[in-house]
């Protein structure tokens, strides 16, 4: 069953590299090994992943070099042949499957083979990414995500690697994400797509640095990591260590946060780009207003795909980059009835108490005085600061006075800043008193989540509470559990506080409790690092702000956090306003209320605020909005005059992001998808060819009308699981402890001890919390697995599921799949009887590129017709196989047939094999050269007159040349299909099948043998 070179290569020939596709059995220090992965490298020859397979390496991982070790692949000539005494030729239907399962798709195969395998809703808005990132439409799968808040950015994350897993492009994974939301996306990945990712976290990296030899690099221990990108940027030593490594694929979130060029941040992903051959970027507010800044973000995906980064528009980079918003026309008419309009956002007013009304009085008249007076502070900005405090609390107000007049009192002259000086003290005296009596604010809020949200013992509702201030958060913490009426430990159970402050370990706990249904908590007080990324959803969707940020990106992002996908009740919004009677006093109505009728208008006419101002940054919006208040302006007639360019800005450039963030994205018809269809139902595997742009009619139309993307004897992976457990298990209840339960599809079994290893890149937490060394709860029941998910989510101990659902990713296929593959003996393939005229050897060809990525692999039937000299091609082996009855109810009568004069045609069975690959070889390469002829064109035309450019051009042309298809092709001889030599003419069932008579849905083709004598 080795995969290995042709003939020619074995005698001496070369193709200038050293193949070694995925599920091929090679030789390395007399020990047999199956292949997972290979890469060429620059040095070392072809670097191969492999698995232990003969019984002193037996499940062993272990990586090899072909230029340090020789590792050999065995010439198919002298592919044994041998009978198959299983029920039903069970043994060489299994194997023939576990062939196609681990052969990774090619670089020609555009659509997606797993979108309908996974635990996630079949949203085509939600496939596009991944289909756009396989389109071919860009040289490499690279693509900036940047759907607007809620719409599923991490479900297209995940299924877009999974697809690139299937292909063999996935291997080596790493994605970084903020720190708090590390978990989470961990936790997606796994139980949504089988995809496990170990988490290096501040405690991940210190317990792998204490396993590991001191000065090894701790990415190699891991083939797919998840990390925070504080971890990674903070530490000149993993930079290091980033250095000397390569990815399959790189996934950055929250990825605006990469743009200011010489941040660590920045630096961290120019490090990474170039070192990953996939990369994902991920954001809903990617732009910060600044056409270079995203042009440099653009060019971390594609160092040409803009010539000026200062003039170019959204198509130049359309084949890049995808957003959608809620109000899009897809995601509108695919979610009806799956995820709730939000409500509105409820201005609660707070009528000012007598002791809040003496400090408006104070600001409205030492600090921020109308009718032209002046401030007493120095710094213009300084008394919005203070207001900004006083609006979210006086709690906060102490804190910023306090921290002002130390920094006033240690200045080496205090005599100009006396008189601010005297009024900063004037304001710590007439808030020293205060308590949450005198806050007309929380008085409001307790009286909205008792009576409106009903949140209170014995109540299960959830509410989140956002505040910009810490000390607002805190002091929330401190007196609310009493006032909602929490006693004992309720109360100190019952209340959450999140912030920035906090490691990332606490910020996760944070989250996790809050999603947990059983979990005491029942008010989550945060700050805005809860703004991005995080999921509130789940048992939550009542959200108060006690204070309104001054920025209309920052408010839709809170929002956000409870109005997203998997929602199922209506969001709904309530801001505290506290308003105030003092003549010139600059209370909540001023700008906050605004602020929030004006984004939620935004949100509900164009699915996102994030453009209104122009800005795209939230700490830009709120030092303009300042900046005018400061003028004189109105919260209104600033944000009309930043979308007019009516201050001098470059109107011209509002144009220019609108084609990014207006339209980008947008399609009429969502593409089918195509799906795996089992041999029965008479369709054929996909001829190789670009597929249309993504979400264009007629690659809509193509995809519908198409074949099966990955060809499949069995009918579905759980019927392959099943048989495969019958093979390798014959004693599962016995050997594996196997309990099943018919109804309802649940599989619980021990692993055993090679399972148990494979295990190890499992989650650390789930691995401990769940047991599952112990014992596996598996199942193909994708509602019992979602039910499983669910039940998590109400526990109070724990939020990983005790089902896992059973995708073709999952550890627990993958190892089965590995233990079929391996039955078969070194270099071995099975005779098969079947419904043939003559005998057809099954053959796999493969071509691959430099980098060792197949781009066409094609699943031939080969007949030899040795009186005439000439073979015939049928290359469609999965159709051929139905025709010949080849399937669970054939018959194996246990004829035993000499393998000899079978073995003897081999030469002209491979040669015949390889002249029909080589007839076709340029019309299947046609297009793949296509749009890296169009890459070779862009490149061409890019200029940038530095050392660094051109050798940026050599790197990207070097790296389009190896993308082509070169050398012959890889063979690998299967099984053999032999006529029924009992069978009489006359018997019942249709003919014998004969390649000189081809089905019409076949491509059969007759072919001289170039070893072959002419016929007489």
């Amino acid at each position: 069953m080795t995969a290995v070179q042709t003939s020619a290569e074995q005698s001496g020939a070369t193709t200038g590299r050293d193949q070694y596709p995925a599920g091929a059995q090679v030789v390395v220090r007399d020990e047999e090994w199956l292949v997972r992965s290979s890469m060429p490298t620059a040095d070392d020859g072809t670097r191969i992943e492999v698995v232990g397979v003969s019984e002193f390496v037996r499940d062993q991982e272990a990586v090899f070099f072909s230029g340090l070790d020789r590792i050999e692949l065995l010439d198919p000539r002298a592919t044994g042949l041998v009978m198959d005494d299983s029920p039903n030729y069970r043994r060489s239907r299994l194997f023939l499957e576990a062939v196609l399962r681990r052969t990774a798709l090619p670089q020609s195969e555009r659509r997606l083979a797993l979108a309908d395998s996974f635990l996630m809703d079949p949203l085509p808005y939600q496939r596009r990414p991944a289909e756009l990132a396989l389109s071919g439409a860009n040289l490499r799968p690279r693509l900036l995500i940047a759907d607007v808040v809620g719409l599923g950015k991490t479900l297209e994350i995940g299924l877009t690697l999974a697809e690139l897993i299937r292909r063999g492009r996935g291997e080596r994974i790493l994605v970084v994400t903020p720190q708090h939301v590390l978990e989470q996306f961990q936790h997606e990945l796994w139980t949504r797509f089988a995809i496990p990712l170990v988490r290096l976290d501040s405690v991940g990296i210190e317990r792998i640095q204490r396993e590991i030899p001191a000065g090894r690099n701790p990415f190699t221990s891991f083939k797919r990591v998840i990390v925070s990108i504080d971890t990674l940027k903070n530490t000149d030593q993993y930079q290091h260590h980033l250095e000397q490594i390569r990815w399959d694929a790189v996934v950055i979130d929250e990825s605006h946060n990469l743009i200011n060029r010489g941040s660590l941040r920045n630096q961290l992903a120019r490090t990474l780009a170039p070192r990953t051959d996939a990369l994902i970027l991920a954001s809903a507010t990617p732009h910060n207003g600044d056409a270079k800044s995203f042009a440099e973000l653009i060019g971390l995906l594609d160092p040409v795909a803009i010539r000026d980064p200062e003039n170019y528009r959204a198509a130049d980079i359309e084949h890049l980059f995808i957003r959608r918003t809620k109000v899009s026309r897809e995601v509108r008419e695919q979610m009806k009835g799956q995820w709730p309009d939000r409500g509105p956002s409820h201005s609660v007013r707070c009528p000012a108490t007598p002791a809040e009304e003496k400090i408006f009085e104070e600001l409205a008249a030492v600090w921020l005085p109308g009718d032209g007076g002046t401030s007493v502070s120095s710094v213009p900005l300084f008394p919005y600061t203070l207001l900004k405090s006083f609006l979210s609390s006086h709690a906060a107000l102490k804190a910023t006075v306090s921290a002002r007049i130390k920094t006033l009192e240690k200045k080496d002259d205090p005599r100009g800043t006396a008189a601010e000086l005297a009024a900063l003290h004037r304001l710590a005296e007439l808030a020293a008193g205060l308590t949450e009596a005198d806050s007309a604010k929380f008085a409001a809020l307790v009286r909205q989540l008792r009576e409106e949200v009903r949140i209170g013992p014995g109540s299960d509702e959830r509410v989140v509470v956002f505040s910009e201030r810490v000390h607002t958060l805190e002091w929330l913490a401190e007196v609310l559990p009493a006032a909602l009426g929490f006693k004992g430990r309720a109360a100190r159970d019952c209340v959450r506080v999140m912030h920035g402050g906090l490691s990332d370990e606490q910020q996760m706990s944070c989250v996790e409790e809050f999603g947990l249904a059983d979990a005491p908590v029942r008010v989550l007080l945060t700050g805005d690092v809860a703004s991005e990324g995080i999921n509130l959803h789940r048992q939550c969707h009542q959200l108060v702000h006690y204070d309104v940020p001054w920025s209309l990106i920052r408010i839709e992002q809170r929002n956000g956090r409870v109005d997203r996908y998997g929602q199922t009740r209506p969001p709904e919004f309530r801001a505290l306003i506290l308003t105030s009677e003092v003549d010139g006093a600059k209370d909540d109505t001023v700008v906050a209320e605004r602020l929030l009728a004006r984004e939620d208008q935004a949100h509900r006419s164009l699915g996102t605020a994030e453009a209104v101002t122009g800005l795209y940054r939230a700490e830009a919006e709120e030092k303009s909005l300042i900046q005018d208040l400061l003028r004189g302006r109105t919260v209104d007639e600033s944000l009309d005059a930043r979308r007019s360019g009516a201050d001098g800005e470059d109107a011209g450039l509002d144009d220019f992001l609108a084609d990014f963030f207006g339209e980008v994205g947008e399609v009429g018809e969502a593409p089918a998808v195509g799906e795996a269809v089992p041999v029965g139902e008479g369709t054929r595997p996909a001829e190789s060819g670009r597929s249309a742009p993504a979400g264009t009619e007629a690659a809509s139309a193509g995809r519908a009308a198409a074949s099966p993307v990955v060809p499949r004897l069995f009918d579905s992976t759980a019927h392959f699981l099943d048989e495969a457990l019958r093979e390798v298990y014959p004693d599962a209840r016995g050997q594996l402890d196997l309990d099943r339960d018919q109804q309802s599809g649940l599989l619980s079994f021990r692993p055993p001890p090679e399972l148990v290893h494979r295990l190890k890149a499992l989650p650390l937490d789930y691995l401990r919390e769940q047991r599952l060394r112990e014992r596996l709860l598996v199942t193909f029941n994708r509602r019992l697995a979602d039910h499983s998910l669910q039940r998590a989510r109400e526990s109070s101990t724990s939020s990983w599921p005790e089902i896992s659902l059973l995708t073709d990713l999952h550890p627990v296929v993958e190892w089965l799949t590995d233990k079929v593959l391996v039955g078969m003996g070194r270099q071995e393939a099975p005779m098969i009887t079947a419904n043939v005229a003559e005998p057809v050897y099954l053959v796999q060809g493969v071509y691959s590129n430099k980098l060792g990525r197949p781009t066409v692999v094609k699943w031939m039937g080969v007949t030899w017709l040795e009186a005439a000299g000439e073979g015939l091609v049928d290359d469609d082996m999965v159709s051929l196989l139905r025709r010949c009855g080849v399937g669970p109810t054939m018959a194996n009568k246990l004829r035993y047939r000499d393998p000899v004069p079978l073995r003897k045609a081999l030469p002209h069975v491979l040669d015949t094999a390889e002249a029909f690959l080589n007839t076709h070889r340029d019309a299947w390469d046609e297009p793949l050269r296509e749009p890296i002829e169009q890459y070779k064109l862009r490149l061409g035309a890019w200029r940038r007159p530095t050392l660094d450019g051109e050798r940026t051009k050599e790197r990207l042309a070097d790296l389009a040349d190896s993308l082509l298809t070169t050398g012959r092709p890889l063979l690998r001889v299967l099984a053999v299909l032999l006529p029924d030599t009992d069978r009489q003419d006359g018997d019942d069932g249709p003919p014998p099948v004969s390649l000189t008579a081809p089905a019409s849905s076949a491509s059969a083709l007759r072919l001289r043998s170039p070893s072959a004598p002419a016929a007489p």
